[in-house]
């Protein structure tokens, strides 16, 4: 097994690698981890860098909180670093860059995992959002602050938010801006567990002890299926779980 770490935006990343299992941290406390372009761009490189072997990855922040959004000095020019702004010609591919960070999260080949104690908001909501599973602390709060901002959320968060929750509750959640404890989080599936904050970390060992186990090949088709699944009629369905069987036996005759 094999350990190496990584510093990403100047330090405000950290990307841990050990065998089967990158843990990224958001490290701002001083910010509660509040997200900046580079944080963006620095998700995006964490992902391009992961080793072939892989398999979980696990997004955790610093600090009380995983993540309280976009630091809003960003919006006047006062945090010493420049946002995408309707003017730039090439706003839509800034934007694109920015979202970069999280797609990658929803890739067959891992399991990813947002780890979220303390506030989640609009930027961190999406990142936990771009994630395969949650587990929440019982202090973790939700909250899509976008629209409050005169802004749209942007960050690839409407698509599994809608997928998750419905479009009347995701509408509700947007449009009023209103937090959400870890319990109604949890009631509406945007949690997988909810656990006391001092049983956090043995939790997620524990899960991602769970997830390294299944056959890697196994698990990766499982994925992928799962994800067309909604798109899918029954019948396109079963003839991809076919096909997908028919690849996973065919390549362990190649071993």
């Amino acid at each position: 097994m094999t350990s190496s770490r990584a510093d990403l935006a100047e330090g405000a990343l950290r990307l841990a690698v050990d065998g089967e299992v990158a843990t990224i941290t958001l490290a701002r406390p001083e910010r509660r981890n509040a997200m900046t372009p580079a944080m963006w761009h620095g998700l995006a490189e964490a992902g391009a860098s992961l080793p072939a072997g892989v398999r979980v990855v696990v997004v955790r922040g610093e600090g009380p909180s995983f993540c309280a959004g976009i630091d809003l000095r960003l919006l006047d020019g006062g945090a010493g670093e420049r946002v995408a702004r309707a003017g730039d010609p090439d706003f839509e591919q800034q934007v694109a860059g920015y979202q970069a960070g999280y797609l990658w999260l929803r890739d067959p080949s891992i399991v990813s995992v947002a780890v979220v104690q303390g506030h989640a908001i609009g930027a961190g909501f999406q990142l936990a959002l771009a994630c395969d599973l949650r587990i929440l602390a019982e202090d973790a709060r939700f909250c899509m602050k976008e629209p409050a901002l005169g802004l749209v959320p942007d960050l690839t968060g409407t698509h599994p938010l809608v997928s998750i929750v419905g479009l009347p509750r995701a509408l509700e959640l947007c449009l009023t801006t209103r937090t959400i404890d870890a319990d109604e989080a949890l009631a509406l599936r945007l949690a997988e567990l909810v656990v006391p904050l001092d049983e956090l970390d043995a939790t997620v060992s524990d899960l991602v002890g769970a997830l390294t186990a299944i056959d890697a090949r196994a698990s990766r088709a499982t994925k992928a299926l799962l994800q067309q699944a909604a798109g899918s009629t029954l019948a396109e369905q079963a003839a991809a779980e076919r096909k997908a069987q028919a690849r996973l036996l065919r390549s362990r005759l190649m071993d």
